[in-house]
This record gives C-alpha cells, structure tokens and sequence, in this order.
C-alpha cells in the first residue's frame, strides 16, 4: 500500500516523504541512543558490577548527557534524591536525565568505591583517548602514564593497546601517541619477553623524569640479558643529560620570570626616579594598590558577572592603572612637588606616605593576606622537556611585561607627552621658557609611573600572596635595577631585571635563597663602585 502511495505521488512530494520519514528515523534512533532514568539510576546507585556494565555502554552511545554524567561521577559530584539523578557542582543542581535545572534538596551524595573509582578513572581515559579533543587526549595520556610510572598495573595494558591500535591512528594525537607509548613501555619494562623489556628501555631513555631513572635503574639491577643490560645503561645516561639539560633550561626560565617582575616593578620607578630624580620610597606601596585593586575587581565579577568571571584579569588593568596613578597623583601635588631637588627629604617624606598607605589597606582590608584566584587560562602549565614544566600564569607574566616595557617605550620616544616629560627632565627652565607647564608635566609623569606601578600589582598578584606588606618585598629591589641599569635609561632598566633575575636563580640553585641574595647584594655593590653611572651612563648633553 505505501509503496503504491508513494508511486502515486509525484516526485516532489515522493522527496518530501522520504526527508520527513528520514527525519523520524533519526530522531528514534537518537532517542534510543540517550541517558535513560532506568540507566542513570543503575549507574548511580547499582551494585558495583552493574553501574561498570552500564558505564561502559553510556560510554559508548556517543551522548553528551552520558559523556557529562560519567565525568561528574568521575569528579564526585553525582547526588541521588529519590528516582532523580542529579549534578551538583558550584551550588547550582542540574538533573542528569533532562538537564534541567532543579534544587537539591534532600539530595544524598552518591557513594563511590576504590573499584568503582577506579573503572570511572579507565573509562573516562579511554574516552579521552578516542575523543576528538586534543587537549583532553594529551591530558588523559600524561594522566595515565604518571600514574603507571608511579604504580605498574598491567590490567591498563588493553587500553592503552587500544588506543594505540592502527583502527585509533587517525584519531589519536601524535603527542599523545608518544606519551602513551611511554606508559606501554613502563608495563613492558619487566615483561618475561627480553624483546619486550628491550624496546621499553630504548623508550624510556627518550623520558627524561627521574622516576623513569630509577626505574631503569632498578631494573638494571634484576636484568640478565646482556642486550637488555647495554639498552638500560645507554638510556641512564641519556636521561641523566636530558634532567642537566631540563635543569638548567628550568633554572634560566626561573630566572627570566623573576627578572619579568622586577622589570615591571622597576619601570615605574625608572620614571620616576631615573627621570625626574624622585626617591619614591611608597613606590612598593603602588603595586600593593594594585594588587588591591584586582582583587576589588575579583569580588565584582564574582559576585554581578559570574559567567565573565574568567576575564576579570582584564578588566583589572585599566583599574590597577587607574587607581594608582590618582593615588601617585595626589602624593606628588600634595607632597613631592615641593621637595624636587631635596632627594633626603623627599626620601623621609615618601617613606612616610608608604606607611600611611599600608595603614589604610590595612583599615579597609584588614591584615591578613587576601586570595586573588587565577583565571582558567592563567592555570596549569605545558611540558616543554622531560622534567621541565613550565606554568603559565609565568609564561603569560613575561609576556605582559615585554608589552608594557613596548609601551613605554613609545610613550617616553614617540608622543608629545614623553617630548615634554624628556624636555622638562633635562632642561626644566628651557622647557617652561618654551610654554610647557612643567607643573602639569611632573604629575603626568609621576602619575605614569605610579600606573605601571599598579599594572605590576596586577602581575604580582597572580604569582603569590597579596597582603598589605607586598610593596616591602619590591622597593629594594626596584631600587637596585634602576640604580644598576643607568639613571633614566629603560635599556639599562632591561638588562638590569632580567640579569638580576638569572643571576639571582642560578646561585640560588647550588647556594640556597639566602646566600643568592646575599651574594647579588656584593656584586652590585662591586659593580657600582667599578662603574656609578650604572651600565647605560648618560652621555653628552643628557649628563
């Protein structure tokens, strides 16, 4: 009867039928495919075996409601109430079935065993594995061989042999290939077969962890066969010079990132102090503004924007700059403009002012350190070697520092404000004899200073405590890059930081934090004695 209907029909309608019918047809498998209550409460709250048995299907169904389900219950975050099988995550209940958002009242908290857990674990990394993220791929790959470099569980050997099968090729990341490759030779390491046990040595010796040494070299120790004992002393040594290599290469990085905060704390007072001769000792007091600041800024987007809260960190730096520079303003009209040229008074004065500031914070925040949380984006960290990991809240600081050293840079040389700040700096009775308000212009300029200031803050406030005595841990060592650098010379100011930084981390590598500091102190003060012009010496005219 159907087929003489569609016979009958002409052809347009005969295409119309068959969409229509094409559409059913795949809403019906779609619904067959979807979390149903029945599996989701037997995923919930079945004995052991049956919520495995029903994961690995929910796993396999290519359902997002699944894929979410299995992640919360690998997160602990699954709650029972009644026949509802609900998400609890951030205060806010989701219901796993429907996706609805609903309260969770008289919820009670799933309960999760070792064996459970860890079959959770297995599948959510197989998932990973042959998902098409690549991200949660390289993830769930470092994840699984960490824990068998850690623990050697053979029963993971089938899925890692999965993954790296020829069907999976095309849809694994090289990367994670390679690092998956590594956790199947720490399985193999110990195999009864020397073919084996020799392939996972000469795997291994690409792994420059310290864990794999010992590995090696505990299974140097049991090895008898003498190809086997050749491959694991040849992969020792090659892993003892990848962790010199990682070491130093951390070191040098370590090095960079402190000389990226100093940098940033020190621009603001190369202004300042390099070219308009102020001894700012509040200077320090700026940055913990804000530092202040951001976490003012953290407090807002928490609590009125929520859903923008991962970009708070931006709208923290017009905000930083901004209040610190009306801060910076109001020392220089109210204090510093009258001692240009005394520096010992403008010294004693500007310390007062740093007191004063710490009091206020003090008062309003109270005195104990605050917590500035750090953006998603800002949070964990790239493997660059072996055993360097490099972070990249750190990463992203150096980076920042470089755009405003740029920034300044063609401010101070490019604009009409740096023209005059420049001019009034070198020859103040010229540039006001040419019309230029140099009253105007110290407090532009302080005020820049001041701002760069708390664009540090915001960058510090990234990397550790924010508290009211943040500023005292910076002023020393501000002082030193401009003074070391060359008065007035952001050049100088550059290799300064950054020379202070390397230095700094390399003796502290061998000498500890102390006799580092200690030892950085002696050579500035040889250097200055040697050279008081600092490395860039104005020249000329500009002396």
């Amino acid at each position: 009867m159907s087929s003489f209907v569609l016979r009958w029909m002409d052809r347009p309608a005969r295409q119309w039928v068959a969409g229509w019918l094409g559409l059913v047809l795949m809403a019906v498998m779609a619904t067959a495919q979807a979390l149903t209550l029945e599996d989701a409460l037997l995923f919930a709250d079945g004995d052991t075996s049956e919520r495995i048995e029903v994961m690995a299907r929910l796993a396999a169904s290519d359902d997002p409601r699944a894929d979410a389900l299995i992640r919360a219950m690998a997160r602990e975050v699954v709650m029972l109430r009644g026949d509802q099988v609900l998400i609890v995550e951030d205060g806010q209940a989701q219901d796993a079935v429907t996706g609805e958002i609903v309260t969770a009242d008289g919820a009670d908290s799933v309960m999760v065993n070792n064996r459970f857990r860890g079959a959770v674990q297995r599948t959510l990394a197989g998932m990973d594995l042959l998902g098409e993220d690549v991200r949660r791929q390289r993830e769930a790959a470092l994840r699984l061989r960490d824990s068998l470099f850690n623990s050697p569980d053979e029963s993971q050997l089938s899925l890692i042999e999965n993954a790296l099968s020829p069907q999976s090729a095309d849809k694994l990341d090289r990367r994670a290939r390679q690092t998956l490759e590594s956790a199947r030779a720490a399985l193999w390491l110990t195999h009864s077969d020397p073919a084996l046990r020799l392939a996972a040595a000469e795997t291994l010796g690409g792994v420059g962890q310290p864990i794999v040494r010992s590995m090696l070299a505990r299974q140097l120790e049991a090895e008898t066969d003498a190809n086997v004992r050749a491959a694991l002393s040849r992969s020792i040594t090659t892993v003892d010079q990848s962790l010199v290599r990682s070491n130093l290469a951390g070191q040098v990085f370590t090095g960079i990132s402190l000389g990226s905060i100093l940098l940033l704390a020190a621009l603001g007072l190369a202004i300042t102090f390099g070219l308009m001769g102020v001894i700012n000792m509040a200077h320090g007091e700026l940055i913990m503004i804000g530092a202040y600041a951001t976490f003012v800024v953290q407090g807002v987007f928490r609590q009125y924007l929520p859903n923008a809260f991962e970009w708070y960190l931006l709208a923290a730096l017009p905000v930083a700059f901004m209040t610190s520079a009306l801060v910076g303003a109001l020392m220089e009209r109210s204090v510093i403009r009258w001692l240009y040229g005394r520096p010992l008074e403008t010294l004693l004065a500007t310390w007062g002012l740093s007191l004063i500031l710490m009091q206020a914070v003090r008062s309003l925040f109270g005195a104990q350190n605050v917590a500035v949380e750090n953006p998603s984006w800002m949070s964990g960290s790239v493997v660059v070697m072996g055993n360097l990991t490099l972070p990249w809240n750190r990463i992203i600081i150096i980076g920042f520092s470089l755009a405003v050293l740029v920034m300044v840079a063609l401010l101070i040389s490019r604009t009409r404000l740096g023209l005059f700040v420049r001019g009034v700096t070198q020859n103040r009775p010229i540039a006001s004899c040419m019309g230029v308000n140099t009253a105007r212009i110290d407090t532009y300029a302080f005020a820049l200073g001041s701002g760069i200031a708390g664009l540090a803050g915001v960058a510090v406030s990234q990397i550790g405590n924010v508290g009211p005595d943040l500023g005292q841990g910076y002023i020393i060592d501000s002082f030193m890059v401009v003074v070391l650098g060359g008065v007035g010379q952001l050049a100088g100011t550059i290799y300064a930081a950054f020379g202070l930084g390397l230095l700094n981390k390399v003796i502290e590598g061998w000498a500890g934090a102390v006799l580092a500091k200690i030892a950085v102190l002696v050579f500035i003060i040889i250097f200055i004695q040697k050279r008081p012009q600092g490395i860039f010496a104005l020249k000329g005219r500009q002396a």
